[in-house]
């Protein structure tokens, strides 16, 4: 599909439904309905820029009861959309899904912002536009604000340029909800955990390589020699696997051996 005939919202529901089968999806997708339909309700008064990022703030945060979740950034659950809802604590991502979804639902121009170590979200208005913290109840940041955190994170000789901080489409949102939830299951030990989520990750973008290799090795780590070799097979004829093709070649060769 097309990155914007993503549905964002819908998407990362059914990925939380992967990991919580016994989860009702409509009850999730009920509650993202009474978001957008609050939001709507206070719109008339989200004058400008700032009032509609104070009418997010409004209702995601202040009626609804969202947060950040710092105590247990750890948590899985935190990356799981069902379980964000649950808990009404999540990471940056999480929450910023829901503050896209709620602004998109009016027809406002939200987007991710792919700050470094962070998840933001950039709202568009006719010729203005304001960054904003989904971790920290919708606090605006501009740019000496950014730079700032960078500092924090790398020290006061970080270059202040933020062209760096891409906007993110639909499907790079997805991947890294996905990839916080692998990145902890490989740091927890849970190999097999963490298989299954890349391969929903390679569904949602089969084209890049870089996942299919991960897929495949981490295939060959679980003893399934046969998909792992499938996988690296495909991974050599993509665009772009020409980097790489030494180094894949000879762990193709090895897995073939193996299977022999």
């Amino acid at each position: 599909m097309a990155d914007e005939e993503i549905d964002l919202v819908e998407t990362a529901l059914v990925l939380a439904a992967l990991d919580r089968p016994e989860g009702r999806i409509d009850d999730y997708r009920r509650h993202m309905m009474a978001l957008a339909e609050d939001l709507g309700s206070i719109v008339h008064g989200a004058a400008g820029l700032s009032g509609k990022v104070d009418a997010i703030r409004a209702v995601i945060f202040d009626q609804h009861g969202y947060s950040g979740d710092a105590d247990t950034c750890d948590d899985m659950l935190n990356a799981n959309l069902m379980s964000v809802i649950d808990r009404r604590r999540g990471l940056s991502i999480a929450l910023g899904i829901l503050c896209i979804h709620t602004a998109r639902s009016q027809g406002w121009d939200a987007v991710g912002v792919n700050f470094p170590s962070h998840f933001l979200v950039r709202l568009s208005w006719q010729d203005e536009s304001a960054v904003f913290d989904p971790f920290n109840a919708a606090q605006i940041l501009d740019e000496e604000a950014q730079y700032r955190r960078l500092q924090e994170m790398y020290g006061d000789d970080v270059d202040p340029d933020l062209s760096h901080c891409r906007q993110m489409g639909n499907r790079d949102i997805l991947l890294s909800l996905q990839n916080n939830i692998r990145l902890n299951a490989l740091r927890g030990g849970k190999a097999d955990r963490a298989l299954k989520v890349i391969e929903t990750m390679v569904l949602l973008a089969p084209a890049q390589g870089d996942l299919r290799l991960d897929l495949a090795v981490l295939q060959a780590r679980s003893g399934n020699l046969k998909a792992a070799v499938y996988g690296l097979e495909e991974f050599l004829e993509l665009p772009g696997a020409a980097e790489k093709h030494g180094d894949v070649a000879d762990f193709l060769q090895g897995l073939k051996g193996r299977l022999n």
